[in-house]
């Protein structure tokens, strides 16, 4: 029965658990037992809160038995990246300097999944501060794609990805700035959404570039992100950026798309999103997907976004350049880790120098480095000022694309997982895995990956369906629509297809 219930959708699992067939305390159990027997393996997790997730569930067992009105998710277990900060849990951002920290506070959408009762299965790995494609980044060693153990699983959020690629989690939460939820989604055979900016709350999330970051859901089926993006999203006062609008009706644009019916609809495909520099399997499943959303009745035309060429330049100067001043308070004076030098006078400038030397990892340091630089006197409006009105050009463009398409599609990523250290030694190499991801970031508009099939090499691909803002439905109803179509053509989830993982004895 553990294996029958780890491999159940989160609505599935929520339905056994309204009916009385299925505890709270069984699923939650059956989950950690996963955990216990892959992780080691596969190393999704930073860390596991068995007491707490056991303890939210038997809570919800009782008020369930008490005949309580509940979350429709109430006792589904969840992990949470380790970005997100959590009452009483560790929260280390995948960075030696905020080892062992554990926050005074939750974020808000943390407040929101322990109020609905969903007990909280762990922390989960990713790139230092959100910096970074493959979760080789983080400061706690590789996350692995369970796909193929010497693969990457995509970053930064790979840990989230992972764990739900690898059923030891229904649900997660995971951060998007440049395609941090879409793009490991895209390796992993998962569903990964990131919803308009604004759409779910930033409070609690330790920031890399305010005006990019934004959680959202990490599931295996569009319906069990549409479940999770209702639960975590809508207005938050503490976020100067929420908002102040309801969510549409998400479930429901899942549940409607699921009948099929895609008439009327015009998909664009985004012409700079594809070609040169794309994996051969990646184009092909891509090219079947489009077919099968013409038999749905949509109609596929083509458009161009001209200034998406410009969008990975513009990423690299903006991103830094927050991050840079994030991160500052990062300084051994208030919480996390302190280092004082050792020898000399220690002063706060030397205490702060030595802390944030041996603290942030290569990868923080060379963004920190890029940003102050671009936001230094002289290079402001060069750098940081152009990239702006790049940004700028390429909303435009998304306007301009959004006037003749409902939706616009590209593949997630441009090729499936990499092996492990084949592109740490050149940055740029890496950064171009977000290339289809990024303009999403810059322009504040939702987007969804999904699977699509396996490449030549039996590794996931990904496709990406892009809304205007504020119309994250419409990701659910064509996501909903196409996940059907294709089930239907593989017999079942893609997931399905994946090797079992070696369980630990």
């Amino acid at each position: 029965m553990t294996n029958d219930l780890t491999r159940l959708s989160a609505a599935d699992l929520a339905a056994h658990l309204v009916s009385g067939e299925v505890s709270s305390v069984e699923a939650t159990q059956a989950h950690l037992d996963r955990i216990g027997d892959v992780d080691t393996a596969v190393h999704a997790f930073l860390h596991v809160s068995t007491e707490d997730a056991l303890a939210t569930a038997r809570d919800i067992d009782s008020r369930r038995a008490a005949g309580e009105d509940l979350h429709p998710l109430a006792g589904v277990p969840i992990a949470v990246k380790d970005v997100v900060v959590t009452k009483g849990l560790p929260t280390t951002a995948g960075s030696k300097i905020l080892k062992d920290w554990i926050p005074p506070y939750d974020a808000t959408l943390v407040e929101r999944i322990r109020a609905a009762g969903l007990p909280i299965l762990g922390k989960t790995n990713m790139d230092e501060f959100a910096m970074g494609s493959s979760t080789e980044h983080s400061a706690y060693g590789n996350t692995h794609n369970p796909w193929d153990l010497d693969r990457i699983p995509g970053g930064s959020g790979g840990g989230s990805a992972a764990a739900v690629a690898a059923y030891e989690a229904p649900l997660a939460i995971g951060t998007d700035t440049g395609g941090s939820i879409r793009q490991p989604g895209a390796v992993t055979g998962t569903v990964g959404v990131k919803p308009t900016y604004g759409g779910v709350s930033r409070y609690g999330l330790i920031a890399m570039a305010s005006s990019l970051d934004q959680a959202g859901p990490v599931t295996r089926t569009v319906l069990d992100s549409a479940l999770l993006h209702e639960l975590i999203g809508g207005h938050d006062p503490r976020d100067s950026t929420s908002i102040n609008e309801d969510l549409p009706l998400l479930v429901d644009a899942a549940r409607q798309g699921a009948i099929g019916d895609l008439r009327g609809l015009r998909v664009g495909v985004v012409s700079e999103l594809s070609g040169e520099g794309y994996q051969e399997g990646v184009s092909a499943r891509f090219a079947e997907s489009l077919d099968l959303l013409r038999s749905l009745g949509a109609e596929i035309i083509e458009v161009s976004c001209p200034h998406f060429k410009y969008a990975l330049g513009a990423y690299y100067l903006i991103m830094p350049s927050e991050a840079s001043s994030n991160l500052a308070k990062f300084d051994g004076m208030r919480f996390g880790l302190r280092v004082e030098p050792e020898d000399g006078p220690i002063t706060a400038e030397r205490v702060m120098s030595a802390t944030r030397g041996q603290g942030f990892g290569d990868e923080v340091k060379r963004r920190i480095i890029l940003g102050t630089y671009a936001l230094s006197a002289g290079y402001y409006d060069a750098y940081y000022g152009s990239a702006q009105k790049v940004r700028t050009l390429i909303q435009r463009d998304f306007d301009a694309a959004f006037a003749q398409a409902d939706v616009l599609v590209s593949p997630t990523a441009p090729t499936t997982a990499f092996k492990f250290g084949e592109k740490l030694d050149d940055p740029l190499a890496m950064y171009l895995n977000d290339v289809a991801t990024i303009p999403a970031n810059l322009a504040g508009v939702p987007g969804m990956s999904l699977p699509n099939g396996l490449s030549d090499d039996g590794l996931p691909v990904g496709f990406q369906i892009l809304a205007p803002a504020k119309a994250d439905d419409r990701l659910y109803r064509v996501g909903a629509a196409l996940e059907a179509a294709l089930e239907n053509t593989w017999g079942g989830p893609l997931l399905a297809k994946a090797p079992e993982l070696e369980v630990a004895r």
